[in-house]
């Protein structure tokens, strides 16, 4: 190398860049961030975990206010008990909402179709909506025409496939009330001009036909084909009959039982609304009038309604606030153990280790059902179904938390800052839950996230099976309603859709939850970018 290329270098490439002056490290020009301000960067760039997160928060707050916003309730009360609701009518029914029905949208109409309808099957169900003011039929959705031998001459019979809303196609009811009752039903119709009670048919009126409330008109035979006028109008059936509201008192005197309410538009004055049967009365009433009148709203059910009449919408809320509750409950209190019992098997470790794990061991190998089962048959009975359902998740919940711990331990225990700890005289428990234990914790809280789900899903289980009735304690839970849906798949696949889609949505959406918090919490993912 020439040495010469360095002789003529200029005297001030050699002065002093800081001459007399303080040197200090600059100041940091960007915000410091911690542990868990640093993984919640990481988890937020994990797009699906940050959805899911979102979607359990729609649920866990759909829970909270479902019931609350409803207006419907899974217990009724009745003599100061608390019973479980049901209506023997609405069973069943698709998703309604009056106001959007009304707009023949054909979604949340109550809509349900029936194939193989005849021409008098139709106008029974148009009749419906003649004399109530609802119709039922919706539209027709195909028809078809088949040849049929009637009287030995073929001829060709349309049916028709329809669609029909459900709520207005129950029509009219017989039902018997009181005296009093009567009279209260009256005082409504008078308040509110809504009329519950229509005129009486009796069934000497409509060929004997006791078992069908929606024939008010009269009929050519027993099978109900309407008779038409000449202008093919229906002609009314209604009785006139003034003795089916008298009866005979103790003092064999004629009493008179009075309707002085509201009256169809085409009575002459002279129709009979009921029909007197030792002691009570006998009316034929519109049920969806009648549901007004006992509850003072229209039915607006917008998931519709399971096999005991409850709202969906309702019943799925309270389910999932017990299942909710319940999972992390149970995770909390396995959290607890397992973090003791993996800790001392962890710190310790040698013969204390070995002994903890074989007992880890003859546990992991008790069937879960099992146990379930056999605490719901015997300690229930002592402790309470809720107590015993707890008990059997608790048995072998916590070993996957303590095995967990325990590796954790192992990893940390030899650190550094534990050995300067230990050597300025920590305890044994300081160092376990002050040193070492905080610093497991992310993982082992990122643990619980995926745990929740499993919870849920096994206490699910239980309850659809059957295994564990809780239906009288809370009313209902999601795996009740997806058994009492199974039964109606085929007439009723709402009632089973709903609660199965809520829990699904709600146990993927806690797995990937989980996931996204175990990798923002992993160190070894610390500074990696998507």
């Amino acid at each position: 190398m020439d040495n010469n290329v360095y002789e003529h270098i200029p005297a001030e490439q050699f002065e002093f860049q800081q001459l007399n002056a303080n040197i200090h490290d600059q100041k940091l020009q960007t915000k410091s961030r911690g542990y868990f301000a640093d993984a919640m960067i990481r988890f937020k760039k994990n797009k699906s975990s940050v959805v899911a997160a979102w979607i359990i928060l729609f649920l866990v707050v759909f829970s909270i206010i479902s019931p609350l916003v409803s207006g419907y309730h899974i217990y009724d009360e009745k003599e100061d008990k608390k019973v479980i609701h049901t209506d023997t009518v609405y069973t069943k029914h698709p998703p309604f909402i009056p106001w959007i029905a009304e707009k023949n949208l054909g979604i949340f109409d109550g809509a349900v179709t029936h194939e193989s309808q005849s021409e008098a099957q139709v106008l029974a169900w148009k009749a419906i909506g003649m004399e109530t003011g609802y119709n039922p039929f919706l539209r027709e959705v195909g028809k078809t025409v088949q040849k049929e031998k009637y009287r030995g001459k073929w001829r060709d019979v349309t049916y028709y496939t329809i669609e029909n809303n459900k709520y207005y196609e129950r029509g009219m009811l017989y039902r018997t009330v009181s005296f009093a009752e009567f009279q209260r039903i009256q005082d409504f119709q008078n308040e509110t001009g809504i009329q519950v009670i229509y005129p009486y048919v009796h069934a000497d009126d409509i060929e004997g036909i006791k078992d069908n409330p929606n024939i008010w008109y009269k009929v050519k035979d027993a099978k109900g084909t309407p008779y038409t006028d000449s202008d093919g109008n229906l002609v009314p059936a209604y009785s006139t009959n003034q003795k089916l509201m008298t009866y005979r008192d103790k003092d064999d005197n004629t009493v008179e039982i009075k309707y002085d309410s509201l009256r169809i538009e085409s009575d002459p004055g002279n129709y009979v609304y009921g029909h007197v049967k030792s002691g009570s009365i006998t009316v034929r009433i519109c049920y969806y009038n009648y549901y007004q009148y006992v509850n003072g709203f229209e039915p607006s059910y917008i998931f519709g309604t399971n096999s005991m009449g409850q709202c969906l919408f309702t019943a799925i809320g309270v389910g999932a606030r017990f299942s909710l509750i319940f999972a992390i409950v149970v995770s909390a209190i396995n959290l607890c153990i397992g973090a003791v019992y993996g800790a001392i098997q962890g710190y310790y470790g040698g013969w204390i280790d070995l002994l903890l794990d074989r007992i880890s061991d003859i546990l992991s190998g008790v069937p879960f059902i099992v146990v379930a089962t056999l605490f719901q048959l015997h300690l229930a009975e002592k402790v309470g179904v809720v107590p015993s359902f707890i008990f059997a998740f608790i048995l072998t919940g916590w070993l996957g938390m303590a095995a967990l711990t325990r590796k954790q331990f192992y990893r940390f225990k030899g650190q550094e800052f534990v050995l300067a700890a230990r050597t300025l005289g920590a305890s044994d428990w300081r160092l376990m839950f002050k040193h070492v234990f905080p610093n497991s914790l992310g993982t082992i809280v990122t643990s619980c996230a995926l745990v929740i789900p499993g919870v849920i899903s096994s206490e699910t289980n239980l309850t659809y099976l059957g295994i564990i009735n809780l239906q009288e304690l809370f009313g209902t839970s999601i795996g009740v309603l997806m058994s009492q849906g199974q039964t109606a798949m085929t007439s009723a696949p709402h009632a089973m859709l709903f609660p199965a889609l809520f829990i699904s949505l709600l146990l993927i959406s806690f797995n990937l939850f989980g996931n996204g918090l175990r990798d923002a919490f992993n160190p070894s993912t610390r500074g990696v970018e998507d």
